[in-house]
């Protein structure tokens, strides 16, 4: 397994992977990283995902297409899958994410297996909301749950004339 770091507008990105795909990218809550680890050479196998994100964070990208392997059970994989259907730049809700599965009564197991995504902003979990819009249940932090959310739709100043 590599693993590399990335500098990011909301922390450092830790990228964990392999030949058969991503498995994981967190932000980290701390600036421990050293200067060596930052800008020591990125493995092969994660060189697209660096790239990607780069992208991503300069708006450049609204999608990824990289191979990933998270690990988790069954059911987080079809809930992580399904994340991936939620367009750039809109939300959903946990209830209509439930729905979308299939059983809006396991609304509870839904967000628990949002909330062990293993692949953030790869896998957008960020872009679930609770129903009355608030944002609600993000591993990462609300904050940056709406520094992403503000970024993949920023608001656009009207024209007076």
């Amino acid at each position: 397994m590599e693993t590399t770091y990335q500098k990011t507008p909301i922390g450092i990105a830790k990228i964990v992977g392999d030949k058969n795909g991503i498995q994981s990218v967190s932000i980290l809550d701390d600036d421990t990283i050293s200067d060596e680890l930052l800008n020591s050479e990125i493995p092969e196998c994660l060189l697209d995902c660096v790239t990607q994100l780069e992208e991503y964070f300069k708006s450049e990208r609204a999608s990824f297409n990289l191979t990933v392997n998270p690990k988790g059970t069954s059911f987080q994989k079809k809930v992580w899958k399904s994340l991936l259907q939620i367009p750039y730049g809109k939300t959903t809700s946990y209830l209509e994410q439930s729905k979308a599965l299939g059983d809006m009564k396991a609304i509870r197991a839904v967000a628990s297996a949002n909330g062990k995504n293993p692949l953030w902003i790869i896998i957008p979990c960020h872009r679930v909301i609770g129903s009355d819009g608030s944002l609600t249940g993000y591993a990462g932090k609300i904050w940056r749950k709406k520094w992403l959310l503000e970024h993949e739709n920023p608001v656009k100043q009207q024209s007076l004339f």
